[in-house]
């Protein structure tokens, strides 16, 4: 089996089919977008500010919530509407407000994923087969707005690649100088666009390598809410620092539902070698 077919085989696609309902993006994209900007407004006033109130949040996530199940069939899983409510909960964070900066929308003709800047130039790290078989792609950042990105490298065998937008003083992520965790207790955070969405941001625990069968290299397994879309997006770790790139998840005989990233180490060792 070539690498291509072994990488979109690995990923699980029946996660994401309960979420395609426009009522549920429309209204949870609307409740996360009056979160944030209050957020936002607060923020911009320079006098001391409590800070944000969490009974305001829980206000708004019951109301996202009774709004859904007023619209959606009762077989509809719960769990997959906590991982909007952590988001819109993280994102009042100052360091994932700014980690978010970075994380970029990545749209072909047939397919829309996530990528991360990791330069002020522009060059941006996503999977191959978010980009598979494109020159060039559009890329579009939180606040800078659309770029036309080309694949500079891309390398199947481990599930990467490399775009370039050619721009200046564009936000962009640190990455670790190898990825490092403790088995079973490293949270980390990671950005994408899962679903329609985008910029979630959500946490989870890294709990140990994995290889693949067909792989030659082993990747990491996490505890998260990984979903369709979030291919691509950053591993990030407690120093704010990029250990890893999602790009599957995997039914696991131990651990059930995990989600699998890339470690940054194989950047390194194939993209700057």
């Amino acid at each position: 089996m070539d690498n291509d077919k072994r990488n979109r085989d690995v990923i699980d696609d029946d996660l994401y089919e309960e979420l395609d309902e426009e009522e549920l993006y429309e209204l949870v994209e609307e409740e996360r977008q009056k979160a944030l900007a209050k957020e936002k407004k607060k923020k911009g006033n320079r006098k001391p500010k409590p800070p944000f109130p969490k009974w305001l949040f829980w206000l708004i996530a019951g109301v996202m919530v009774l709004n859904v199940v007023s619209l959606i069939p009762r077989t509809f899983s719960i769990p997959a509407i906590d991982f909007l409510i952590s988001s819109a909960q993280l994102s009042t964070q100052e360091d994932i407000q700014t980690y978010k900066e970075s994380v970029v929308v990545i749209e072909t003709d047939d397919s829309r994923g996530t990528g991360f800047s990791i330069s002020a130039d522009g060059m941006i790290v996503t999977n191959h087969h978010v980009i598979e078989d494109e020159e060039s792609v559009t890329v579009a950042y939180p606040e800078e707005g659309l770029f036309s990105g080309e694949v500079a490298a891309s390398y199947p065998s481990v599930d990467l690649a490399v775009l370039d937008v050619s721009g200046e003083q564009l936000p962009h992520l640190e990455l670790a100088n190898e990825t490092t965790y403790d088995p079973g207790n490293e949270q980390v955070y990671f950005i994408g666009n899962p679903i329609r969405f985008s910029g979630i941001a959500n946490k989870g625990t890294v709990i140990d390598d994995i290889q693949l069968s067909g792989w030659e290299e082993p990747v990491v397994m996490m505890e998260a809410p990984v979903y369709r879309g979030n291919s691509g997006s950053p591993v990030i770790n407690q120093d704010g620092k990029v250990i890893g790139i999602v790009f599957a998840t995997l039914h696991h005989d131990t651990h059930g539902r995990v989600g699998l990233f890339i470690p940054i180490d194989y950047y390194y060792d194939y993209h700057q070698n």
